[in-house]
């Protein structure tokens, strides 16, 4: 993975989330490089930033394979959709809304086209960053009881901590620069 443009481009004030990152990226080992590299990806695309999806997306292509990419893709796109819907069977203050069924297709879900642990682990991102609670609790809770341990779910959410702040930077960048 080459993440040299992403920590070049960091800037000084933002310290801190560069040294995490550099550290991050030479201390993942609870995950498979590709793994790693899916949820960095799919944090990018969640946070709806394409300047730095497109960076994400050139450091981590040669991980990836083809169904993996796709996987990826797809985890960003319908946790889009449910984390929107559960979201807001979360916030409205009629319960009746969590009971009635969703009528969304999820066939996804199912069959991702990849290993279905990877895939609850990039949903998982997805979600830490879409925020919905309904959402995290799933898919952590599928994690865990598939021996995925603790301390790898919480690497997951600090990946998409750390993405979150990379988009926030770059929005600020890009802001400074046209503004």
């Amino acid at each position: 993975m080459n993440f040299e443009a992403i920590l070049n481009g960091i800037p000084a004030y933002a310290k801190d989330i560069k040294l995490n990152l550099s550290s991050m990226l030479t201390n993942h080992s609870v995950l498979s490089d590709s793994q790693f590299a899916g949820a960095i990806l799919v944090a990018a695309i969640s946070t709806k930033n394409s300047g730095l999806t497109k960076l994400v997306n050139q450091a981590v292509a040669e991980q990836l394979q083809v169904q993996e990419l796709d996987a990826v893709r797809a985890a960003a796109a319908i946790m889009g959709m449910t984390n929107i819907y559960y979201r807001f069977t979360d916030l409205v203050d009629d319960p009746s809304y969590a009971t009635m069924p969703a009528g969304l297709r999820m066939n996804i879900l199912r069959d991702p086209g990849v290993d279905k642990l990877d895939f609850e682990m990039w949903s998982l991102v997805a979600s830490v960053i879409g925020g919905c609670h309904k959402c995290v609790s799933s898919h952590e809770q599928q994690l865990i009881k598939h021996g995925i341990s603790k301390e790898t779910v919480q690497l997951l959410a600090k990946i998409a901590a750390l993405v979150h702040s990379l988009s926030c930077i770059h929005s600020i960048e890009i802001n400074s620069i046209c503004c």
